[in-house]
């Protein structure tokens, strides 16, 4: 059998066709993934509006978006498991209700601490939320077109929600208030959660694994650690004694979970799952996509604003060319899996965005670029969002139900820590070279950015294995030792 044969051959007990009730739950779900995925961005433009209404300095703008990406990073991996332990609907349903709870905390706030906590909340909520949803959507539809397919759909809208939050952050900043980017989650959550208990469902749970705390605490500290050090760094420099002190310690951190991981007899990620080429390969590749196209968003509102001088919300319209690349990507990205295997995906839509993204390195101080970028951007959101989808279906091929709570888990986080990680390191890129304009520093990022692009599906081409049916078939026959709840 071949990797596309065995990617995309439906399961015998799978439905033709799904019912009411199971479409309906796939819409609750990728509702809540595409609001948390604007959630990243939603606040960006409208910091120096809640600086002045809240007198928080300028200096503390960043922990606005700080405080939601550290708990939305830090925490996924932890709560990936959660799911597998405690049910994956009532982790979701949890972090539905504190999304709208901690939303509408932000939206009311009055004052700085309040608004953070709120952000935390919002952050937290996300880490619950994502990989459930996700596994929850895995469970749903075997390996095959159909899971292919609502992966795609997810994947293309959460990816078009990053850049929807800077638009429509924009948008209710100048026409409302920045407050009604924190009220319009508290209405979904609404909706969400009064739909969720008679749509939503997973198989039965039966026996469960016992929760690794040690190693849960370890490496959710350590995520911790090396997201606030990474954003640290992107704001202080990387020679800030607060940028790499953490990274530092989250090395240490990561270090020592491996060897709690090797003891335990419950280990919260077990090192055969780590050992799997489309796992580890699959999520680097995540993790790569979500840093070099989100950076890149960054790296063009630099330009579209401080180089050309565009207004927040023009250079938001205008990159929302990029989002409706994404979303495009996403719906034919199942197909190029179908027909070519999700590995394959995974290098076409590296290349191709690599050589969308090249040109863009020789961008210049002339309102003539704009045309040129808008066509190049939406090629490489198109390729990103294929590539995507392509790393989503391979990191969780093959995996056992009762683990398919840690392997989304994983996928979340890759996503979340490359969104985090990569825009301070291009503009950490940008401001070094930068000289009396930041147009070459922008020029140089930009092009670290495609050789990066280039250099993964390098990698991957020449390091990522699908498992083999047979492998799948033993682990789902002989799982993991699981122990009563």
């Amino acid at each position: 059998m071949t990797e596309t044969d065995a990617l995309t051959r439906p399961s015998a007990a799978a439905p033709a066709r799904r019912s009411t009730r199971d479409r309906i739950a796939v819409a609750i779900l990728l509702t809540a993934n595409f609001t948390l995925a604007v959630d990243f961005s939603i606040l960006n433009v409208a910091l120096p509006h809640i600086g002045r209404d809240l007198s928080l300095p300028t200096s503390a703008l960043q922990w606005i978006v700080t405080a939601f990406a550290v708990c939305a990073a830090g925490f996924t991996l932890f709560f990936g498991r959660v799911s597998d332990l405690v049910g994956r609907r009532r982790l979701f349903t949890i972090g539905i209700v504190l999304l709208g709870v901690s939303s509408m905390a932000g939206g009311l706030a009055t004052e700085p601490v309040l608004l953070l906590a709120a952000r935390v909340g919002q952050g937290l909520a996300t880490a619950m939320v994502t990989p459930a949803a996700l596994a929850l959507l895995t469970t749903m539809f075997p390996d095959g077109p159909a899971r292919a397919r609502v992966l795609g759909l997810n994947g293309a809208l959460m990816a078009a929600g990053f850049t929807a939050g800077a638009v429509l952050g924009g948008l209710l900043t100048g026409t409302v208030s920045w407050r009604w980017a924190f009220f319009i989650n508290v209405i979904v959550a609404v909706i969400v959660v009064a739909l969720a208990p008679f749509a939503l469902r997973e198989p039965p749970a039966g026996l469960r694994p016992r929760l690794d705390v040690p190693g849960a605490v370890t490496v959710t500290v350590g995520l911790v650690a090396l997201v606030l050090g990474i954003d640290t760094a992107g704001h202080s420099g990387w020679g800030h004694p607060a940028a790499w002190a953490p990274i530092a310690a989250a090395g240490m951190l990561f270090a020592g979970f491996v060897v709690i991981e090797s003891r335990t007899t419950d280990p919260l990620i077990s090192p055969s799952l780590l050992r799997r080429s489309n796992v580890a390969w699959g999520n680097i590749a995540g993790l790569l996509a979500f840093a070099t196209e989100t950076s890149l968003v960054f790296l063009l509102t630099l330009y579209l604003q401080e180089t050309l001088g565009f207004s927040a919300v023009t250079a938001g319209l205008i990159l929302a060319v990029l989002g409706l690349g994404t979303v495009v990507g996403g719906l034919i990205a199942p197909r190029i899996i179908g027909r070519s295997g999700a590995k394959a995906a995974i290098i076409i839509g590296f290349v191709v965005q690599a050589l969308a993204t090249a040109p863009l390195a020789f961008i210049a101080d002339d309102h003539a670029w704009v045309t040129p970028l808008l066509l190049v951007t939406f090629i490489g959101g198109v390729a990103n969002l294929v590539a995507i989808v392509g790393y989503a279906v391979t990191a969780t091929a093959g995996i056992p139900s009762e683990q398919q709570g840690l392997a989304t888990g994983l996928v979340t986080m890759s996503q979340q820590v490359g969104i985090t990680v990569g825009t301070p390191v291009m503009s950490a890129i940008a401001t070094s070279v930068a000289a009396a304009t930041l147009l070459p520093g922008l020029q140089a990022a930009i092009g670290v950015n495609a050789a990066l692009a280039l250099t993964t599906a390098v990698l991957v081409a020449l390091f990522l294995r699908r498992p083999s049916p047979v492998t799948a078939a033993a682990e789902l026959s002989h799982p993991a030792p699981r122990v009563p709840r």
